[in-house]
């Protein structure tokens, strides 16, 4: 006959274990003694020493409404019948099986084990000797701190690509700033810069603001949005930052330990000890600083260090494709050594080599979890509980941005972020920031200015064949994006809500139209954001607009000279409109108003076009009235959303609501 295997791993993994030894053997001793003990007492003489008491939970939620009563009474009986054996064995099939577990024994001692926790009774009873034996992150393997509350965002903190070129950084007035953000594990480009100087000081002296743990600014370490329903999400803080209230940090004692905690951190079992300490759904400092950290051995630190700096070196070196990050350097479609490619096959390229990557980081997340779950030395059955009561999480993605997004929706952004590219070049690379949609004033259109970059930056590529390329991507319908049949079309239409979505409403490039929305208007240029300042905004009236008015002027009159009647009209309609446009834009140039300053819910319901004025000065109310801009004088450091008010409320952007 075959001798049944023992499973002793599985025996050794039972947290009853002791307990099943235990009692019995306190029965056998006092029935030495001539002292009948039932089982009942003999737990509650084992608890008593062992233990203290135990805490009870019924668990009837999931159970179906039905026979919510009779499982109550069920498991009472159980126990009052002395058949914990029974329960237990049932339990752990229900746990295996992932439901009906009804009754929850914890030992009241755990609750103390797990300071400030809620009753969490499901966790406690499985990671209570975790927090027993592993000592807390903070003091143990780092310090968790807090950052600076502006208590006023509108006024001091910009994104990188507000502040003028040059003007960011450790050693200038703005300080790259981390602020927590949307949900990206290991790495996330920070983007935010926050006005530091002389110090800090319109901070220090700005009432309720909060400077806290100032010595810890600039220092490298790991930092966390504060507040996410997406799970906890841990990644690297750079050298030379101030960091924020809601983007806390961890500073490692050791920098060894760094890429170590990162990694642990960011694990699916210390996701699950973290919540067992949370209360509000947020991730408090105090519920990071508890977090238990056993101590590895060399070989532990090392691999799972090295585990997480992998996930995170791919997820940077991809972001240097990403227009807005600041470490942005190319496109995708141009990165790599993609010779001569055609654009259709660049684009397949690029969508294996997203797969392929994304495939490597998911494979990398899953060792790194396993590593984590052996050094905190969790059982196969545990960790099972685990993952059940944790539910679906996140998965690594490689590019965050565009999650939950098909393949084809990423072929058709890789195009628009392509041509997105090639506009920025051409607009800062004119002299004066402005260039127009059609040739006036002796300057080239917009759309051949494309063209030729287009040709710059695919020299071995033939230009038409190119535009054909580009044209047919454009033409494709896609879930989110609007088709286009022609270059021409996607700049006059599409280009500019684009940019202003993927800039996050704080666009660099704005496109001044004579109309709004699809419809084809007469005149229109795209103005760079950092040199469009009081001079510029006289240029484009005197110059550009005021050239392409006596160009429909002229028109206007030839086809009235010639009797073409139709054309006439059109030349003439084109003619006031972009008179209406240069009225609009000398209101915005003059800072017109028809109330106080802020007074803005009033103004917006004021016609321009009906003989009254909306106001059109920009509004800074935190300047004293000497320092505030009279007229279209913009100061850059105030940020978009501030200097191009005036422009939307005047209805002189393409886009109608821009911020």
């Amino acid at each position: 006959m075959k001798r049944k295997r023992v499973d002793i791993q599985a025996i050794l993994a039972d947290e009853n274990l002791r307990r099943e030894l235990m009692v019995p053997t306190l029965q056998a001793l006092q029935a030495r003694e001539g002292i009948e003990t039932t089982r009942d007492q003999a737990e509650r003489a084992y608890y008593v020493v062992q233990e203290e008491e135990k805490a009870v939970f019924f668990d009837l939620e999931r159970v179906e409404v039905g026979r919510r009563e009779e499982r109550f009474v069920e498991a009472l009986w159980k126990r009052r019948d002395g058949d914990g054996q029974l329960e237990n064995r049932q339990d752990a099939k229900s746990a295996k099986g992932g439901s009906g577990r009804v009754r929850f024994d914890v030992a009241r001692r755990d609750f103390a084990t797990i300071e400030g926790s809620p009753l969490a009774y499901r966790r406690i009873g499985l990671v209570a000797h975790i927090f027993r034996q592993a000592p807390p992150l903070d003091p143990g393997f780092g310090a968790v701190k807090q950052g600076l509350a502006t208590a006023a965002d509108l006024r001091f903190v910009r994104h990188s690509w507000e502040v003028a070129p040059g003007h960011a950084g450790q050693a200038t007035d703005w300080v790259p700033f981390a602020k927590g953000g949307g949900f990206s594990r290991f790495y996330s480009d920070v983007h935010l810069v926050v006005r530091w100087e002389h110090s800090g000081s319109a901070i220090r002296a700005f009432k309720g603001a909060y400077i806290r743990n100032e010595r810890y600014y600039f220092k490298p370490g790991l930092t966390w949005p504060r507040r996410t329903q997406r799970g906890f999400n841990l990644r690297v803080l750079p050298e030379g930052c101030i960091f924020a209230d809601k983007g806390p940090v961890i500073f490692p004692t050791h920098e060894q330990d760094t890429w170590f905690l990162l990694g642990l951190a960011n694990s699916t079992p210390a996701e699950y000890l973290l919540k067992g300490l949370m209360s509000f759904g947020s991730w408090e400092v105090g519920v990071i600083k508890r977090l238990p950290v056993p101590q590895p051995t060399a070989q532990q630190r090392e691999r799972i260090g090295s585990l997480a700096k992998q996930i995170h070196d791919a997820k940077q070196s991809w972001d240097e494709g990403n227009e807005v990050s600041t470490r942005f350097r190319r496109p995708w479609l141009l990165l790599g050594d993609l010779g001569a490619l055609a654009v259709p096959q660049r684009l397949d390229h690029l969508a294996q080599r997203e797969a392929t990557e994304e495939a490597h980081i998911q494979d990398l997340y899953a060792q790194l979890n396993d590593d984590v779950y052996k050094l905190y030395n969790i059982p196969a059955a545990t960790r099972a509980t685990i993952e059940e009561t944790l539910g679906e999480r996140p998965p690594e993605i490689l590019w965050p941005q565009m999650e939950r997004k098909s393949p084809e929706q990423k072929r058709m952004e890789h195009v628009w972020r392509l041509l997105s590219y090639a506009v920025k070049r051409v607009v800062e690379a004119d002299e004066d920031g402005i260039v127009p949609f059609a040739a006036v004033s002796g300057e080239t259109s917009l759309l051949d200015r494309l063209h030729q970059e287009l040709a710059r930056l695919f020299p071995e590529q033939d230009i038409n064949q190119l535009e054909t390329e580009i044209t047919n991507e454009l033409k494709r319908k896609i879930k989110g994006y609007k088709s286009a049949s022609s270059l021409g079309q996607w700049l006059d239409n599409h280009f500019f809500a684009f940019h202003v979505s993927l800039y996050k409403k704080r666009p660099i490039l704005w496109h001044i139209a004579s109309r709004q929305g699809h419809t084809p208007f007469a005149f229109g240029a795209l103005c760079q954001y950092h040199k469009f300042d009081a001079d510029r905004m006289a240029k484009l009236r005197a110059g550009y607009l005021r050239d392409a008015i006596e160009s429909f002027r002229r028109e206007a009159a030839r086809a009235s000279q010639e009797d073409r009647a139709e054309d006439r009209t059109e030349w003439q309609a084109r003619l006031e409109e972009a008179q209406a446009l240069d009225r609009k834009l000398q209101a915005v140039q003059e800072g017109r108003h028809g109330g106080s300053e802020g007074d803005e819910d009033e103004a917006q319901d004021q016609d321009l076009e009906h003989g009254q004025e909306l106001d059109y000065r920009i509004l800074t109310p935190w300047k004293s009235p000497e320092d505030r801009p009279q007229g279209w004088e913009p100061d850059l450091d105030d940020g978009v959303k501030v200097n191009i008010e005036p422009l939307q409320r005047a209805g002189v952007l393409r886009l109608k609501n821009v911020v």
